[in-house]
């Protein structure tokens, strides 16, 4: 990846000139850092941040070997892939984000981090993002659904194949991803309409269906004869995690969203051991729903807002 490519447009602001917009060609590079620093959140894989760059602006750079991920739309940037940065070079990091006429505050910093080096606050005020902590799963759980938390899923999935004796599940492309795209469609002017956040979730998610191989995501989709009831799209993160990017069901057949979700899980087994099933967003009907699958960790994250430089607490 040539890193003088430069983002910035005629018509944009030169605080960017030093940034770079996220394209097709940075998947390698973006993957090379996710290799080597294996982390957790989903907010450092490639196709997560492609997909939704339109609806929160987002930029990258490379800043002292570390990959930079900048969400113009909310100010802050997240948490510097690389070799692990202590709060006093942070606040380094901060001033320089500050003299280009950028937000200040890093977000996606998890509680191990805060654990680690407790004198953050002395730099920055520390905040709880619940709505923004992501759900990680053993796939092993998921695929055998075992203990009593998950038995009214296994029912769920039984009843679905008792009613609908013809389902099957296939890999999505071609048609099956202009299929998708419909059900997509549907839903989103449907019943999800007015729920917080959805229409940059369907931009993301068009993003996706339009360039979905050149993203490098994979997906399933369930089928009741020939209509496509479900569908899950999905990409690795780390070697041992996968990111279920999107995951959507027609509310009409009972049990299609415990279906697919078995199946993506049933498919990937072999090909990592959890997979990260994203936030909740405050949403309390999604909340719910990702606690009913038992999650193996909940990955708190928090954002940093900067206090501002004191000389004496950097010496």
């Amino acid at each position: 990846m040539c890193l003088s490519k430069i983002a910035v447009k005629s018509n944009e602001e030169p605080k960017f000139s030093e940034f770079n917009s996220i394209e097709i060609d940075d998947k390698k590079m973006f993957q090379s850092y996710t290799d080597r620093f294996q982390p957790l959140s989903c907010e450092y894989n490639f196709a997560n941040v492609y997909c939704w760059q339109e609806p929160y602006n987002t930029y990258w750079r490379i800043y002292k070997e570390r990959l930079v991920i900048y969400n113009e739309v909310n100010k802050f940037s997240f948490l510097p892939l690389g070799e692990e940065m202590t709060p006093k070079e942070l606040v380094f990091f901060s001033l320089d984000m500050g003299k280009k006429g950028l937000g200040t505050d890093i977000g996606v910093v998890p509680s191990q981090y805060l654990e680690k080096y407790p004198e953050t606050e002395l730099f920055y005020t520390i905040i709880d993002e619940r709505g923004c902590a992501e759900y990680l799963y053993s796939v092993e759980a998921l695929c055998d659904l075992k203990g009593s938390k998950l038995h009214k899923k296994k029912n769920l999935i039984s009843q679905f194949h008792k009613q609908n004796p013809n389902s099957s599940v296939k890999l999505m492309s071609g048609k099956f991803i202009t299929a998708a795209k419909v059900l997509s469609d549907e839903i989103f002017n449907g019943h999800e309409r007015f729920i917080n956040g959805i229409e940059d979730e369907h931009m993301a998610l068009i993003k996706a269906f339009d360039e979905f191989e050149e993203v490098g995501l994979e997906g399933l989709v369930l089928l009741v004869g020939d209509d496509l009831v479900a569908f899950s799209i999905f990409s690795p993160l780390t070697h041992d995690i996968y990111d279920i990017h999107f995951e959507k069901s027609c509310y009409h057949f009972k049990g299609a969203a415990q279906v697919i979700n078995h199946e993506t899980a049933k498919y990937l087994r072999e090909k990592c051991k959890y997979l990260n099933r994203e936030q909740d967003l405050g949403i309390q009907g999604l909340r719910q729903a990702k606690m009913s699958y038992d999650p193996e960790n909940l990955l708190r994250v928090h954002r940093l807002v900067f206090k501002g430089y004191r000389p004496s607490l950097c010496q």
